[in-house]
């Protein structure tokens, strides 16, 4: 078993002015929400879940963005409810948020 049993990561990259990114669409405090709000739920102990920043994930168009891995769940998100539903039914429940979640197929350029 591996030492978290979730990663949750942020797309908190920020762009120059006026480019599109995750940051300026509020991912820093999403990732804020998350991390508290996992310490309440009991989630950020050894076997839990860990919430993780990460720089730019290459999905900009469909951001702001966020990540559940060992799964490879990739969602995008609007509110703190959104991110609530996210700790709620997948990373307590096990069942991902359908609504929120991104394709897997990569877009082609």
């Amino acid at each position: 078993m591996s030492y978290y049993s979730h990663h949750l990561f942020f797309c908190t990259n920020q762009r120059e002015e006026g480019c599109q990114c995750c940051n300026a669409r509020g991912a820093s405090e999403a990732r804020a929400y998350a991390k508290k709000r996992g310490k309440e739920l009991g989630l950020a102990i050894p076997g839990g879940v860990r919430v993780n920043a990460a720089g730019c994930l290459n999905r900009c168009a469909e951001g702001p963005v966020a990540v559940v891995y060992p799964q490879g769940v990739w969602y995008s998100y609007r509110s703190h409810e959104d991110i609530e539903e996210i700790l709620q039914a997948h990373l307590i429940g096990g069942e991902p948020v359908e609504r929120l979640r991104l394709s897997d197929t990569p877009h082609q350029r």
